[in-house]
């Protein structure tokens, strides 16, 4: 840290890197975050665990399974560390990070100080906290996260490939080894085709406006959230403007999931943009809606926000 800032170079922070993408070159220093150790309290009601940010996400979800601690399975296999988890509120198959989070351990990296943050104070949203403003950016670290687990289980099915399941026979195993095989079946292996999961954040809309879509496509997949604005499916709509599949050069939509972009061999980061500024220019001309990138891009010196 101290030889970046004489040498004043710009620092990005990583986990697993599995939600950026580099745009071009980067001409700083990159640290990996790799703070390992879980800790489990078992209480009457509860369990409290305590995860350092270096641990990988998957691994905590799976662990807390085979210890029988319910509550993770609907995030089961989403890529990435702990670390990253509370940045953008990840979240699953009808559960979200903050359904969970009780705190969140940060560094303050110019001068060491340690704070935690509470739920309240982490400002949670769809895919968004207080963590991706650039008052944290540029000079905090997570370190560590604390999440409570109920054990008075209840199975979230809401998700349409979830709801043929039994909610009163359900059990938490059976919830993640189902989402465990859609995830493998929907998403490509990262070491075949490179790619950063969901490229677009599921867009949220006025009702107003979505019943004037919804009256034109009956059949659209939608969510009507507490705001009362209607979620729509980001995949439905790049798929019916025909993208599924649709290559431009080295990078294409995948063939499976249309939320998806894959490089197909050698396409760099512009290449990767390119095709995503194609499809919000799609969706944007056939629906009137503007899709965000739920990707980071990263330029030469910093993250790179107007997509």
């Amino acid at each position: 840290m101290e030889q970046c800032k004489k040498k004043k170079q710009p620092i990005c922070i990583l986990g697993g890197g599995s939600n950026t993408l580099f745009l071009e070159n980067y001409s700083g220093t990159i640290l990996l975050n790799r703070i390992p150790g879980i800790k489990i309290h078992e209480k009457q009601k509860s369990w409290e665990i305590h995860a350092n940010a270096g641990e990988i996400w998957h691994k905590l979800v799976k662990n807390s399974i085979h210890k029988n601690i319910p509550g993770l399975e609907n995030m089961a296999l989403i890529p990435g560390y702990v670390g990253a988890a509370p940045i953008q509120n990840i979240g699953a198959y009808g559960v979200e990070f903050q359904n969970l989070c009780k705190y969140v351990d940060i560094i303050t990296l110019n001068t060491g100080k340690k704070t935690r943050l509470y739920h309240k104070e982490c400002k949670f949203g769809y895919r968004k906290s207080i963590f991706q403003t650039k008052k944290f950016t540029h000079n905090h670290a997570i370190t560590a996260i604390g999440l409570h687990l109920k054990k008075n289980w209840h199975p979230t099915l809401q998700h349409n490939t979830l709801k043929h399941l039994e909610k009163q026979k359900v059990t938490p195993q059976q919830i993640y080894q189902k989402i465990c095989s859609i995830r493998k079946k929907k998403f490509p292996n990262p070491k075949l085709f490179g790619n950063a999961g969901s490229f677009f954040t599921n867009p949220i809309i006025h009702s107003n406006k979505a019943k004037t879509i919804l009256h034109q496509y009956p059949y659209m997949p939608y969510q009507i959230q507490s705001n009362k604005k209607i979620k729509l499916s980001a995949a439905w709509l790049i798929e019916n403007c025909g993208l599924k599949g649709y290559r431009l050069g080295n990078a294409a939509v995948y063939n499976k999931h249309a939320l998806i972009i894959i490089n197909t061999g050698k396409a760099h980061g512009k290449e990767i943009i390119k095709l995503a500024k194609y499809i919000k220019n799609q969706v944007m001309q056939k629906f009137s809606i503007k899709l965000k990138p739920e990707v980071r891009c990263i330029g030469k010196y910093k993250e790179i926000h107007n997509i």
